[in-house]
């Protein structure tokens, strides 16, 4: 009883760690409805305009995994109030930007922020009762999901409503409350991995990371077989090659490797490039057949907003996907909702390629999809949390974080590329059959992850441990 009287009430953390895993989520996709607008008033061009979502991505590459670490050595909630701080400085950045120098530099700042999400996961298998834990953090990760769904629509509604400023001033003020929310309501976890940054490892991780997915964002700009694209690709993954020997030596490395590559691990990080893969694949494609001219003859020609709110309705289901998730990973194992997610979201994305040819029909197997979405985004880090010790969480969700944004920069691109090589001197615009390969290449993708899913041992699925006990050096003392 004493325990619980030390602690303050699990919902009232988690809504905290929510506001501030919602305004992280919201500017994955925010800017999207909003490119051809800021590349006509910044006074650029489509290669320049594409850095505000490059630069927020390499950034946030780089920096999840590396906020993660800190977080287990010099507390995670100081972590995450930090991280909050530097996203709401670089929405700041951009909302005062008039150029895309400027603009580009505040998405930059927001990326170094990347670390929110898995410092909220952390947070709640450190703090909340154990039976909360599995539901929680499915709640957490489902958000994660949900505000790339929303960031479309709010992204276009704010365009056409007020000016793409307001979406970053949007940014900064959700970050700033859920940072000043988190200083006076979350307790800082008493667990510590004790030691000193390894700046040799960060250093070596941005160095792989920043040429590899570059080649891959300009992939279809370059050529997928062009010396440059396959040249940075590959000089980066000789860099990540080599970050993995050093890291093996290292006595107190960034990333513990022997527990990434543990069976639990090593399938669910694969499980999640692939589900990433399929996931932000969709997310592209559906608002570009739905802005798509009528007389294409299956487009229906409506704007940035009328596209975003055919994915509202499957936004909102993931809010109960998730605790879904985490009850049905509480009986059967986090690899079940995990497996079946994947499925439903590969059969959700055949669907919709196969049928598009009303609106009621892209928002019926939308919904679908986010069914899918949502079971398999709340399983994941459930999964991860379940196969490592808790000095490692922060690290081990941060890297598995960072291979979900691998597999949407590959989704994204690969649909893109599929796309185009449809589009023709004769027709500018793309076919219907470009679509429908394009939703067939996610759906085939996503069920793969379904299969690698049910490869994952069972011992990913063991219960979550125990929250500290108050002998232990609790923030009670804190607080």
């Amino acid at each position: 009883m004493s325990h619980d009287l030390d602690r303050p009430h699990p919902l009232r953390s988690l809504a905290v760690l929510a506001i501030g895993a919602l305004g992280f989520a919201l500017a994955q996709t925010t800017l999207i409805p909003t490119l051809t607008s800021l590349r006509e008033e910044l006074g650029t061009d489509t290669s320049g305009v594409a850095w505000v979502l490059t630069g927020y991505l390499l950034a946030a590459a780089v920096a999840t995994p590396v906020a993660g670490r800190l977080g287990d050595m010099y507390g995670k909630r100081r972590l995450f109030v930090a991280s909050l701080l530097v996203f709401a400085a670089g929405n700041t950045v951009s909302a005062l930007g008039s150029s895309i120098e400027v603009v580009v530099a505040g998405r930059v700042l927001q990326g170094i922020g990347g670390g929110i999400i898995p410092l909220a996961i952390s947070i709640i298998r450190d703090e909340f009762p154990p039976e909360k834990v599995p539901g929680s953090i499915g709640l957490i990760s489902a958000i994660f999901a949900i505000g790339g769904g929303l960031g479309l629509v709010l992204g276009g509604v704010i365009t056409d409503v007020l000016s793409y400023h307001w979406i970053f001033w949007l940014g900064a003020i959700v970050a700033v409350a859920g940072a000043a929310a988190a200083e006076l309501w979350v307790p800082e976890s008493p667990v510590r991995t004790p030691g000193r940054v390894d700046y040799r490892g960060a250093a070596l991780l941005a160095a792989g990371l920043v040429p590899l997915l570059f080649a891959i964002s300009r992939a279809n700009v370059w050529g997928w077989g062009s010396l440059r694209m396959l040249g940075l690709a590959a000089g980066g993954l000789v860099v990540l090659a080599l970050f993995v020997v050093v890291e093996r030596r290292t006595a107190e490395p960034l990333v513990d490797v022997g527990s990434l590559v543990a069976p639990p691990v090593f399938m669910t990080n694969v499980t999640t490039v692939l589900i990433g893969f399929g996931m932000f694949g969709s997310f592209i494609l559906i608002p570009q057949l739905a802005e798509t001219p009528e007389a294409s003859g299956y487009g229906f020609g409506v704007d940035a907003t009328g596209a975003g709110l055919l994915l509202l309705p499957g936004s909102l289901v993931m809010l109960f996907a998730g605790p879904v998730a985490g009850a049905l990973g509480g009986r059967f194992g986090s690899k079940v909702p995990l497996a079946i997610g994947a499925v439903v979201t590969g059969i959700g994305l055949i669907l919709v390629g196969l049928w598009h040819g009303s609106r009621g029909e892209i928002v019926l197997w939308n919904v679908v999809m986010s069914i899918g979405f949502g079971l398999v985004f709340s399983s994941i880090p459930n999964l991860i949390v379940s196969a490592v010790p808790p000095t490692q969480t922060g690290q081990a969700i941060g890297v598995n974080t960072l291979l979900r944004s691998v597999g949407a920069s590959l989704g994204t691109q690969v649909t893109a590329a599929i796309i185009a090589g449809t589009v023709t001197a004769a027709s500018p615009l793309p076919t219907e059959g470009g679509y429908t390969a394009a939703f067939l290449v996610c759906a085939s993708v996503a069920i793969v992850a379904g299969f690698a899913a049910t490869l994952i041992p069972r011992a990913a699925a063991l219960p979550v441990p125990a929250a500290p006990r108050p002998s232990e050096p609790a923030y009670a003392a804190e607080r």
